[in-house]
């Protein structure tokens, strides 16, 4: 059945009680961080690199000089970069609620152009951003007027004390598979270990897979369907080749400080205690966009501003939840484009 515009009268009054919910929420979450002594940002979205992980895709764009010289720009796929200039700059808690865009991402979870909210905390461990993420669920269920998150047939309760389970943890539990048995003390990794202990329990392998590649098919084949049933998880402390933002454990360089928190099994925030090395960050770069250059056959500039900023950037811990999905799951409805305004064609 073809549906009518979303624009349609009739199908806009169906969409409006969540769209309604959204705007409260909007509200709400302002508050929030205005009592906390959060100061709201709003970074320009038209950057020299939209970002450096191989796996985001950006939209590019040519900037006209005065002198009508062309010069290559990208929409921001997070506003990240310009918030660490922030910081650098001596803001100290910051948080901006901006439309974002990546490329190749369109379903029911994902829209091309959508909201991120994103705030950053100086000198906090970054296991504050998990209260935070609390705190944020449950505020979306209240204005929603709803007691539990909801997509699809799961759910879950955001009044309920979050799990916190490490990944290598959580590959142990759901598919038998020993993480550390494939990485190296320093953090490097072995994708061999890994794809014999995957192919004994069944699971794919092909002959040019890296090992990023193995633990995301391990990650979404057995892990994350079990996330955030019932109540929320926080799915921590990631293999640091995992995590080419944050700072590594102390005391454990194969670890770094990055969790996500999932809810009915949906991925809605991805937080950190961030790297401020601008040497290691560079590296770190540079590794994504080779990997990038070899699946896809493209890479993006580095922010060579971002790079001399890090520097000045105090230690701080930061995150990024997807503002879209979090108002779907307390409203309950099953596409991101039934809680945006004006969908993308």
């Amino acid at each position: 059945m073809t549906l009518s515009p979303w624009w349609s009268q009739k199908r806009h009054a169906d969409r409006r009680p969540a769209l309604l919910a959204r705007a409260r929420l909007q509200s709400g979450l302002r508050q929030w961080f205005d009592a906390r002594g959060f100061l709201e940002v709003d970074p320009t979205a038209l950057q020299v690199s939209p970002g450096n992980e191989a796996h985001l895709h950006g939209f590019a764009t040519q900037a006209i000089g005065n002198d009508g010289v062309l010069r290559a720009m990208y929409l921001h796929t997070s506003p990240e970069f310009a918030m660490k200039k922030l910081l650098a700059a001596g803001e100290e808690r910051i948080f901006a609620l901006t439309h974002v865009w990546r490329n190749r991402e369109r379903g029911p979870l994902h829209s091309p152009e959508f909201t991120m909210l994103e705030w950053y905390r100086v000198a906090e461990d970054y296991a504050q951003l998990m209260q935070d993420c609390t705190d944020l669920m449950q505020l979306a269920c209240t204005v929603a007027g709803s007691q539990t998150l909801r997509y699809r047939d799961l759910t879950c309760d955001p009044f309920a004390t979050p799990e916190r389970l490490g990944v290598v943890e959580a590959v142990e539990r759901y598919a038998g598979i020993d993480l550390f048995a494939s990485i190296h003390a320093d953090g490097t990794t072995d994708p061999a270990p890994l794809a014999r202990q995957m192919q004994a329990i069944g699971l794919r392998v092909a002959e040019d897979d890296t090992w990023s590649d193995l633990l995301s098919r391990v990650l979404v084949a057995k892990v994350e369907p079990h996330l955030g049933q019932g109540r929320p998880t926080i799915l921590d402390r990631y293999p640091a080749a995992e995590a080419a933002l944050a700072r590594r454990m102390p005391g454990d360089a194969r670890l770094a400080e990055r969790f996500e928190l999932y809810a009915c099994g949906v991925e809605l925030a991805n937080g950190f205690g961030e790297l401020t090395n601008a040497a290691e960050q560079r590296l770190r770069f540079d590794a994504e966009m080779d990997e990038k250059h070899r699946v896809y056959g493209e890479r993006y500039p580095l922010d060579e501003d971002l790079l001399s900023a890090l520097p000045f950037m105090p230690a701080a811990s930061g995150i990024a939840m997807g503002f879209d999905r979090l108002v779907m799951l307390a409203t309950g409805v099953p596409k991101i484009d039934d809680v945006i305004w004006a969908p993308v064609a």
